[in-house]
């Protein structure tokens, strides 16, 4: 039995040793909690969603065992709702607009629960990606709940190395591959962002708040001859159980309509969802991908 397979099995029977203490998925948008959802239905486990209020896609409604949608400002919400499905063991998958935190008005428009309040107020000591999601890992660990990886339930959607499309880059481009590289571990290490825009050896755009589709609509603005490289990296210190470098057929839309031609991004760290689909889109767009291990 292959050491993969071995793990999946564990992981069923580590589900099973009780039928109504489902898995826990915490959702946002996108792709990845659906194929979450779905691989875990596969294995025979149940799955209690909660889903970010204008974030999680319907469609969780019919692959979960139970669904509800919570504000992303309700932290105690959360998991009173997963304490209600007696979910003791929970998954985070899918993308939070980070940028609505800095919205005028916030706390109207976001109206908070009690226990956000006292987190964002007492307990945090700064607004960075990981010391907020870490921040509420220890918030639910308070109540008895555990977080694990969805990776563990759907390890295939993580990419491979090696260079996915026909076309492969040029030795200019693989120059600037490098230099992105040093420059979006950086980043990532004092977690700003992971993507980094490159181009002839300078940066272009740099990922922080916005997030990377953003971050490549401006590296087009500013790079209007083209022909320019995106970096995307996993952090140095990334934790594997939240916010890991995703990518999908928006992500190669948005790089062909701003004129880049090359994406690198970290194999064995990245998501790649649909990726058949990506490659295709790809190569039908002359655009390159390679998936590099450092």
């Amino acid at each position: 039995m292959s050491l993969l397979s071995s793990k999946r099995r564990g992981l069923r029977l580590a589900g099973a040793t009780s039928a109504d203490a489902p898995i826990g998925l915490l959702a946002g948008s996108g792709r990845f909690p659906i194929l979450f959802a779905e691989a875990a239905r596969r294995q025979g486990l149940k799955v209690a969603c909660v889903g970010i209020r204008y974030e999680a896609p319907e469609i969780l409604r019919e692959l979960c065992d139970s669904f509800e949608v919570v504000g992303v400002s309700k932290l105690g919400g959360m998991i009173r709702s997963f304490q209600r499905r007696e979910a003791r063991r929970i998954v985070m998958a899918g993308k939070v607009t980070k940028s609505v935190m800095y919205t005028p008005g916030r706390f109207v428009r976001l109206w908070p629960d009690l226990r956000m309040i006292r987190f964002w107020l007492q307990t945090l000591s700064d607004k960075r990606d990981d010391s907020i999601l870490l921040g509420v890992i220890a918030e639910f660990e308070r109540d008895g709940m555990s977080f694990a990886s969805a990776l563990d339930y759907c390890p295939e959607l993580l990419v491979t190395q090696g260079v996915l499309t026909r076309r492969r880059p040029s030795a200019s481009e693989l120059k600037d591959v490098e230099f992105g590289w040093m420059l979006a571990k950086e980043m990532g290490r004092l977690d700003v962002g992971q993507s980094v825009a490159v181009k002839e050896s300078a940066a272009v755009a740099v990922e922080a708040i916005e997030g990377t589709d953003r971050c490549i609509e401006r590296a087009g603005q500013l790079c209007r001859s083209g022909g320019w490289t995106l970096v995307k990296v996993a952090k140095p210190q990334q934790d594997m159980r939240f916010d890991v470098p995703t990518i999908g057929l928006t992500t190669i839309e948005n790089l062909h309509k701003a004129g880049a031609k090359v994406l690198a991004i970290e194999a064995g760290k990245t998501i790649v969802i649909d990726q058949p689909d990506v490659v295709a889109l790809a190569d039908r767009y002359g655009l390159s991908i390679v998936a590099l291990e450092r």
